[in-house]
């Protein structure tokens, strides 16, 4: 099952124009927001698509100005769609979920926004602030259901922080009031990614 996956997603990258040897296997991604910086390692061998996707909106500069616009501690905080007031934005390329590439939703890992039709993700992320595994019975189970009826689609983990949690920590439990995007816990002074870009090393 799992080897027919990564056929699948491997295919799916060749139709959309994603060469899978061409995404980077770890690129580092540096996030500057208005509460302090923090920095991403994605997983291009895990999720090619996934990160191809978002390294094209992070290199065209898609994400700087954008904001953290749900915030619910105990759970994750989500960017990646909205200015400041809320205005959406968002382009209209969704890409295949990658949900069951063996990345879980544990604490520090970076996952792509939905609607409900898994294959809807298009430019929104979020953080785990805990593990939403599905482990972990007090938790969200955001990882793949085989045998539920919410079906076996999760959300697909692309990615960790591996420096500067705690500005996500920082981020998650600032002062919220629900007048963000559909009610949600949206912060009371925005908190804005001034800067998303990759990281070079020499």
């Amino acid at each position: 099952m799992k080897n027919t996956l990564i056929a699948l997603i491997l295919a799916l990258a060749c139709s959309v124009g994603f060469a899978a040897d061409k995404v980077p296997a770890h690129p580092h991604i540096l996030v500057e927001t208005t509460e302090g910086n923090f920095k991403l390692e994605l997983d291009g061998k895990a999720a090619p698509l996934t990160v191809a996707h978002f390294l094209k909106l992070v290199d065209s500069g898609f994400y700087d100005g954008t904001v953290f616009h749900r915030l619910m501690p105990g759970f994750m905080a989500q960017g990646g769609g909205y200015t400041p007031g809320f205005k959406l934005k968002e382009t209209s390329e969704t890409i295949p979920n990658e949900s069951g590439n063996g990345l879980q939703n544990e604490r520090g890992t970076i996952a792509m926004a939905r609607t409900g039709d898994p294959h809807s993700a298009s430019t929104q992320f979020f953080i785990n602030v805990v593990d939403n595994t599905n482990t972990n019975p007090e938790t969200a189970n955001l990882d793949p259901q085989k045998h539920s009826s919410r079906g076996r689609w999760g959300y697909a983990v692309f990615g960790f922080v591996f420096e500067g949690m705690e500005v996500v920590d920082k981020i998650v439990n600032v002062k919220t009031f629900n007048n963000g995007p559909g009610g949600a816990p949206a912060p009371v002074v925005p908190i804005v990614i001034k800067k998303m870009s990759r990281i070079t090393y020499q």
